[in-house]
């Protein structure tokens, strides 16, 4: 439905990118974006616009955690370091999509930041066969379509770190309907953390029944939290947004559809 999105051809054409914290990232011609923001930093927006947020929010001793996408593992790795951190008892089970099997399998060689010279070895493993599990800790990267995967994801999500590349060049990934799939995979109490706050995705979540709220003061560039529950966190009304933009509408996939075919 949506393959004229996507550029296999340039998919392997990418260059590393050094961004503000001192970690690196990539490039990505495919979607002419990088996987970080570079002003924030690789690591710093891993940590503080993902992980973190949903740390002090989602306190379960056992969490299901969904990773759109993998990509260079930022998120995975980030989630791994930080709770081995600071909660070590914590059992991780976390199922990551993604379509670009061979960036995963070159990720052995990636020169990550020295806060995950701890997780060489579970790099190394993801790397090769894209699972890593030990007694605490379970991942699973399940290698092509997301919108094809979540939908035989059998398990309840408690957090889901919406990461995707952009709307404006993945909006496949942040339509309305992508994000009906999710709750439908998702616990009452899930977290749901995205850099995005742009109105037409604040639109295709909340018309799907989730709460939103605007993150706690970071250092990143702010965005948006989501919950099918209440949160202790300053609300987004949506209502009150409709009201003053009444043309303002959720991203659908008629939309993208629509621009595909032209």
């Amino acid at each position: 439905m949506f393959n004229k999105l996507y550029k296999p051809s340039l998919r392997e054409k990418k260059d590393i990118i050094v961004t503000n914290d001192g970690t690196k990232t990539m490039y990505s011609s495919e979607f002419d974006e990088c996987y970080h923001s570079t002003r924030d930093g690789a690591l710093n927006e891993s940590l503080n616009k993902h992980i973190i947020p949903a740390f002090n929010l989602q306190k379960k001793d056992e969490l299901t955690i969904l990773d759109i996408c993998y990509g260079l593992g930022f998120n995975t790795l980030s989630a791994i370091y930080y709770y081995k951190t600071n909660k070590p008892e914590t059992k991780l089970h976390i199922i990551s999509p993604e379509f670009d099997e061979g960036l995963v399998k070159s990720l052995k060689d990636f020169e990550y930041p020295k806060e995950f010279d701890s997780l060489k070895d579970i790099i190394n493993l993801i790397s090769k066969s894209g699972r890593y599990e030990d007694g605490n800790i379970l991942v699973e990267v399940i290698f092509g379509d997301a919108r094809e995967i979540v939908k035989d994801i059998d398990v309840k999500l408690d957090i889901i770190y919406q990461d995707a590349f952009s709307p404006k060049k993945n909006p496949a990934l942040w339509s309305k309907e992508w994000f009906k799939d999710l709750k439908e995979i998702s616990n009452k109490d899930v977290i749901l953390t995205t850099y995005s706050s742009a109105t037409p995705i604040r639109l295709a979540l909340y018309e799907n029944g989730f709460n939103l709220y605007n993150p706690p003061k970071a250092n990143v560039r702010s965005g948006t939290i989501a919950s099918l529950s209440k949160l202790d966190l300053e609300p987004i009304d949506m209502e009150l947004k409709k009201q003053r933009n009444p043309n303002a509408k959720a991203l659908c996939d008629s939309d993208i559809s629509s621009k595909n075919s032209n």
